[in-house]
């Protein structure tokens, strides 16, 4: 989305910032792409084969294990954007932009999944596809701010401005997941408790546990590698756009 400008020079030599992320992220998807598949069809077959259905809701119940692991994603990936965020307002490194601009695109992924998900779940359960529950509220709310981060880009424009106004708002946008996380115990909502690592509350059961965390570990590493894949593209995209400079410049 962004492209290379003036501000984000095309980096020369193999000792820059940019080269050892390209060299990390290349390493990082190397290994994250294939654990991913293979997490995901476990996951699946537990899902499907290993899990019990919930006594009171049924098969519809199974949905939970994407539900939450989508939501565990977009979290992580937003943290993605809110660090590198940090880091671009004090660096001013391209490289820590082109990585903000990864975790916001495959957290926006994520939690559209979660907003999906979350009615298909729910008209079963609460008779209604959706409701202005504290938890979805806050939800759509951190939706909008990182989709209004990706819209804002090309409208600010492109290179560092467009990029320290990026910044800000995955910053800001950041501040809103502890409201999402914390919203069922601060305010009465449909939302269950939590289940996992909550000896006050319900407890799933172990075959649901388990199932639980394998889904996590295969969403976790498939928003590892969509992130790392997402930030090469992009750095090819500066790559190219500063290679049509160079061969415009060499043919006036």
């Amino acid at each position: 989305m962004a492209g290379m400008t003036a501000e984000h020079e095309f980096p020369r030599g193999g000792s820059t910032l940019q080269d050892r992320m390209d060299r990390l992220l290349r390493r990082v998807r190397n290994v994250t792409l294939p654990l991913a598949g293979i997490a995901l069809m476990g996951a699946m077959v537990m899902i499907f084969n290993y899990a019990p259905e919930e006594k009171t809701q049924g098969i519809v119940q199974k949905i939970f294990y994407v539900h939450v692991s989508s939501a565990w994603s977009s979290y992580l990936a937003f943290f993605v954007c809110f660090i590198s965020s940090i880091l671009y307002l004090l660096k001013r490194d391209r490289a820590w932009d082109l990585l903000a601009l990864a975790g916001a695109e495959v957290g926006v992924i994520f939690c559209t999944a979660v907003l999906l998900s979350g009615p298909f779940w729910g008209k079963p359960i609460w008779g209604a596809w959706w409701t202005w529950d504290a938890r979805l509220t806050s939800t759509l709310v951190l939706w909008l701010i990182f989709l209004g981060y990706l819209l804002l880009r090309p409208f600010v424009g492109e290179g560092e401005r467009g990029a320290r106004f990026a910044a800000v708002v995955g910053i800001v946008g950041f501040l809103d997941i502890p409201l999402v996380h914390l919203s069922v115990r601060w305010w009465r909502t449909l939302h269950p408790d939590p289940v996992v690592m909550n000896p006050e509350g319900p407890q799933l059961p172990p075959e649901m546990l388990q199932t639980l965390l394998v889904t996590l570990a295969a969403f976790t590493l498939l928003a590892v590698s969509f992130i790392a894949v997402r930030a090469e593209l992009e750095r090819l995209r500066d790559l190219a756009t500063a290679l049509r400079g160079r061969l415009r410049e060499s043919r006036q």
